[in-house]
């Protein structure tokens, strides 16, 4: 549990950890390379890059199959978005004990009655009651054989249009059941409901934001408010989506690809990406 250790220990550094999500290898290779701490192996990115919601519709299977992916090529901690732990207590027991075995550094999951529905969208975000919540993020704990292995609890109670005074009761239950660091999402347009928290947040665990509505809040000015991990979560898969477009559409139209060479990556780019050369030296 290297990598897990490393994380917690980047938590409890007391400088911002940057997180950028990914749905597979390629997109973790690049989130390194840019210099983040840690990859979100992003449910939302995930779904989106087979086409489909981010409903619970995909098995833990799936979802663990490609954290393995993530953490395989790249040598930093991967932190798993697992919606709402795919079910209930025993199904929270199980994916701990399935993404430890695999070597995860860390899971996150929500307080959202299963079957979840994206955070973003208009309907569907109903509350777990308090007691179960704190109930599976007690059975997280338990269930992890390590110490250094994460267990990220996330409250949605904004997203459901709970006020800062229940998100609070919500967050100090979680932490005081043992969570490893509080995930607060919101989908409003700026911090204001973050600095309210933030101001008044009582536990000495990290709390982590998804800056994904109120993107204009600088990383720097979300660390001065005490936020200690923050998660660019679905920003690769929103490029791709763009640029692939583009291409696309350019091609068609031209009739070639002259005119968006130098806007891709080149061929050498990627079989650097790929380390080709390390493969094929095993071959001499």
């Amino acid at each position: 549990m290297e990598k897990a250790r490393h994380l917690r220990e980047l938590l409890s550094s007391g400088r911002l950890i940057r997180a950028a999500g990914a749905h597979d290898g390629l997109g973790a290779v690049l989130v390194q390379e840019q210099g983040f701490d840690a990859v979100w192996a992003s449910s939302f990115e995930i779904s989106a890059a087979r086409a489909l919601p981010d409903a619970s519709l995909l098995s833990m299977t799936d979802y663990l199959r490609v954290a393995v992916e993530l953490d395989r090529v790249s040598s930093l901690p991967v932190i798993a978005d697992c919606d709402t732990g795919f079910g209930g207590a025993l199904n929270v027991a199980h994916m701990v004990a399935e993404y430890e075995a695999a070597g995860i550094a860390a899971v996150c999951i929500e307080d959202k009655v299963f079957p979840k529905v994206n955070s973003f969208v208009g309907q569907g975000q109903d509350l777990l009651g308090l007691p179960e919540f704190v109930h599976k993020i007690r059975v997280a704990k338990e269930s992890a054989r390590s110490e250094d292995f994460v267990v990220i609890a996330r409250t949605e109670g904004f997203i459901a249009g709970c006020g800062v005074n229940d998100v609070l009761e919500r967050a100090h239950e979680y932490a005081d059941a043992g969570a490893d660091a509080i995930l607060v999402h919101s989908k409003a347009s700026t911090p204001v409901e973050l600095l309210s928290f933030l101001s008044r947040w009582q536990r000495p665990i990290p709390v982590a934001v998804v800056p994904t509505t109120y993107y204009a809040w600088h990383a720097d000015d979300a660390a001065k408010a005490g936020v200690s991990l923050i998660i660019y979560a679905n920003h690769g898969i929103r490029a791709k989506v763009n640029a692939m477009r583009s291409v696309l559409r350019s091609i068609q139209q031209d009739g070639s690809t002259v005119n968006i060479e130098g806007e891709i990556a080149s061929m050498k780019d990627i079989f650097e990406l790929q380390r080709l050369e390390d493969w094929l030296a095993l071959n001499q």
